[in-house]
C-alpha cells in the first residue's frame, strides 16, 4: 500500500513541476516569436528574384526537450489501449517552436533578411529500454538571404 502511495505522490509531484515548466517555456516561446515575427521563415527553396546578389549564410537552431515522468506514465498507459499520444505532441511541439526560434536568432546578423529553403529533422534520444521516449531533438536549418 505504501508503494502505491509512493507511486502517486511522484506522479502528482511530476505532474505539478512539469506543468509549470511547459507553462513557463511555451510563455517564452510566445514572447520570442512575437519579437522574431518580422524575420519570416521559408519552406521554398529559392527566394524571388534570384538574379539580385545577396549575401546568405547557412543557419541552424537546435532544442532537446524532456518530457515529464507524468507524461511518460500517461503516455504508456495510452500505448495499452491506442491512439493519440498528446503528451508527446506538446513535447514535439515546444521542440520544434524552439528550434526555429533559435535558427531565428542564429540569423539576426544578416538584418533585414529571410529564411528559405528551411528543414526541420526530429529524433529521439532514449535512456530507458526498447520503446521508451525520454526526450526529442529538434534540428531547424535554412539559408539566411540578407535583403
Amino acid at each position: 500500500m505504501m508503494d502505491l502511495l509512493i507511486l502517486f505522490v511522484l506522479l502528482a509531484l511530476g505532474f505539478g513541476f512539469g506543468t509549470l515548466a511547459e507553462r513557463r517555456h511555451y510563455a517564452s516561446i510566445r514572447k520570442r516569436e512575437e519579437e522574431l515575427a518580422p524575420l519570416m521563415v521559408f519552406s521554398a527553396r529559392f527566394p524571388p528574384e534570384p538574379e539580385r546578389r545577396r549575401d546568405s549564410r547557412l543557419v541552424s537552431g537546435h532544442a532537446v526537450i524532456s518530457v515529464d515522468y507524468f507524461k511518460a506514465f500517461v503516455a504508456g498507459l495510452r500505448s495499452l489501449v491506442g491512439g493519440r499520444v498528446t503528451s508527446y505532441e506538446g513535447l514535439l511541439d515546444r521542440a520544434r517552436r524552439e528550434a526555429i526560434l533559435r535558427m531565428k536568432q542564429d540569423a539576426r546578423g544578416l538584418a533585414p533578411c529571410k529564411i528559405f529553403n528551411v528543414k526541420i529533422e526530429t529524433s529521439s534520444i532514449s535512456k530507458g529500454g526498447e520503446g521508451s521516449l525520454s526526450t526529442v531533438e529538434v534540428l531547424a536549418y535554412g539559408t539566411a538571404v540578407a535583403d
